[in-house]
């Protein structure tokens, strides 16, 4: 490990401190793990096997190799991909155990910010399913709510919009444009300011860049 790598472990080992007391504070709870895999062990003992799980398109819970963990262990996993009917796998993440999902951005003080085209991701964090686990890296940590906002629209949606191959202005400047097209990802904006529900939401804070 490099000298500066071992700055920024530590910085990010530290700053991680001051982001769970903010969730703590929200009613949410927050755990902090040095990598990837930290990170899915604390995801599979937060999930519990036997446990019905499902998410939305959650690329942090791929690159830890928590899908994959999920599809191999005892765990009943509803994969929306292998539905052939989207709206009935979207419909049942309401009762699943447990949903999966990153977050676009979120605030040092514990505040999660979500923008979804479907909105069935957003809809599953506010309300629905006994249990939300989030996965999210480091590089998603924002000073403020002003800040997380314009992460989530001018550096999430930009690369979602081009992931999806979709036809939107973002997608072809690389910026937020504020659009109405058809195609726009950002129709439904949810921040995540407290949990009324004790134990509901759980946030993973790795000590990696993932998603975007």
């Amino acid at each position: 490990m490099s000298a500066s790598q071992e700055i920024i472990d530590k910085r990010n080992a530290l700053y991680a401190q001051k982001i769970i007391k903010g969730l703590e504070s929200r009613n949410m709870t927050g755990y902090y793990a040095e990598n990837k895999e930290e990170a899915l062990s604390k995801a599979l003992e937060l999930i519990g096997e036997g446990s019905s799980v499902t998410m939305g398109g959650c690329m942090s819970a791929h690159e830890i190799g928590l899908v994959d963990a999920l599809k191999k262990g005892n765990y009943s996993f509803i994969d929306r991909d292998a539905y052939e009917d989207k709206r009935a796998a979207m419909l049942a993440a309401y009762d699943a155990d447990v949903f999966l999902s990153s977050a676009n951005a979120m605030t040092e003080d514990g505040i999660l910010i979500n923008i979804d085209g479907n909105s069935n991701r957003v809809s599953a964090i506010a309300q629905g399913p006994k249990k939300v686990v989030f996965i999210v890296g480091m590089n998603k940590v924002c000073a403020d709510v002003d800040s997380a906002m314009k992460r989530a629209r001018n550096t999430a949606a930009p690369i979602n919009a081009q992931r999806f191959g979709l036809s939107t202005p973002c997608s072809k400047t690389g910026s937020c444009m504020n659009c109405k097209s058809p195609d726009t990802i950002c129709c439904q904006i949810l921040i995540t300011r407290f949990s009324r529900h004790a134990g509901r939401i759980h946030v993973i804070l790795v000590n990696d860049n993932l998603g975007f």
